[in-house]
């Protein structure tokens, strides 16, 4: 599951900001530091992968959503939560 969990996250990163190269990304790169995005982009990051997931990113999680990869572990685990809720 992490695995489209990561091409979840990768197609909402393209969504945000265009110009990463899918085939070249490295999931551990770091998004602010390494990707160049802003607080702005790291928004609407969450924003696009809420609308492709329908899984809610609370604002105080943000500061977790460091890397691609570190995205696909947080949203495996919410989506593990929510079926256990379920």
């Amino acid at each position: 599951m992490t695995t489209d969990m990561t091409a979840t996250v990768v197609d909402a990163l393209l969504e945000v900001a265009p110009d990463v190269d899918p085939a070249t990304l490295d999931r551990d790169a770091l998004l602010r530091e390494d990707l160049e995005l802003d607080s702005m982009d790291i928004l609407n990051l969450v924003v696009a992968i809420n609308e492709s997931t329908g899984i809610d990113v609370p604002e105080q999680d943000y500061g977790e959503l460091t890397t691609v990869a570190t995205i696909a572990r947080y949203l495996q685990a919410r989506a593990a939560a929510d079926t256990a809720t379920a």
